[in-house]
């Protein structure tokens, strides 16, 4: 999967019909034509995240009712082919094993129901392979001093990576690995006094940092830490005059927060916080009706990174004819 951007642009609001629709095919053609575009430079330069655009492509297909639209033996060699001898995976083959990669390798192998190649074929690791060979990467990647992750064997810590493990842990079905107790404890201490939460204690509150805590959160069963309203205020605060939401304070809207301030609204009960059809809108907007693909808002090129976001958020909101979305 290709993370090229365009070819197409989102509409400008004169070119935009008043009534408007989710171009399904569209951004369903979209997808699939990202992996033909090999002979563009912008291919090559984002290979780094070559393993997480198959996992927000097939979501997005998933989203719109077309999960069949890109081959699933294909996806499963390629997913089995970026892991590493230690058990997790890479972005592509050949690239070292990062918490981020193997979230999305587990997602996408859940998705298309392949455990059972992964048992088959997975990186045997001291002679453990399949779920457990990977659940025991993860598992290494906690501090069980301060029950935090880090994302990979470098040690660079992130509440993103807590989120990424926990993720992963549950859809294998082996949380049990993990001290969750442990890394909820260090969760609620990287609450602010804004209700919000940061990559670290005392960090900046941010609204994808707020969707990886309360996910986590969620995971271990434990969203009642949260402070739902001080944390509900800040979130709906997100949202700005052209209806879409942006990350925090002074910062330009942007579809992806249609996901990550939508998704943590909807894990506190407060969605309904926000102006949902302002938020429809919006993300409309940013489509390329023709084309397909949406992008980061009215005007720009379209990418596939905010065309999941953007479809998950019209999913939240319960758009007509979309597959219904889980929040974490």
């Amino acid at each position: 999967m290709s993370l090229v951007s365009g070819p197409g642009r989102a509409s400008t609001s004169a070119s935009l019909p008043t009534e408007l629709q989710l171009s399904i095919s569209a951004h369903v053609k979209y997808i699939q034509s990202l992996d033909t575009r090999k002979d563009e430079l912008e291919y090559h330069l984002t290979e780094h995240l070559r393993l997480n655009g198959i996992y927000w492509g097939l979501t997005a297909l998933h989203l719109l009712n077309h999960p069949e639209a890109l081959p699933r033996k294909e996806t499963i060699d390629f997913v089995l082919s970026c892991q590493t001898e230690s058990g997790g995976f890479g972005a592509a083959p050949g690239h070292d094993a990062h918490i981020l990669y193997t979230c999305s390798a587990v997602q996408i192998l859940a998705m298309v129901g392949a455990w059972d190649e992964l048992e088959e074929r997975g990186v045997k690791v001291g002679g453990v392979g399949g779920k457990r060979a990977v659940g025991l990467w993860i598992a290494a990647l906690q501090n069980r001093e301060t029950g935090t992750f880090t994302g990979d064997e470098w040690g660079e810590e992130d509440t993103r990576f807590i989120c990424s493990s926990l993720i992963a842990l549950s859809l294998l079905k082996i949380l049990s690995l993990v001290d969750v107790p442990l890394a909820v404890t260090y969760i609620t201490s990287c609450a602010n006094f804004d209700g919000g939460y940061g990559v670290s204690p005392g960090a900046e509150s941010h609204s994808g940092q707020i969707y990886a805590c309360l996910a986590a959160l969620s995971i271990a069963r434990r969203i009642d830490v949260v402070d739902k309203d001080k944390l509900g205020r800040w979130l709906s605060e997100r949202q700005v005059e052209q209806g879409g939401l942006n990350g925090r304070a002074e910062k330009l809207e942007d579809v992806c927060y249609s996901w990550w301030v939508g998704s943590s609204l909807a894990m506190i009960k407060r969605l309904h916080w926000v102006d949902g059809e302002a938020l429809k809108g919006f993300i409309l907007r940013c489509q390329d009706p023709e084309m397909g693909g949406i992008a980061d808002r009215p005007g720009d090129v379209v990418d596939v990174f905010h065309t999941v976001f953007g479809i998950a958020g019209l999913s939240l909101l319960g758009y007509q004819g979309l597959e219904e979305v889980d929040p974490v």
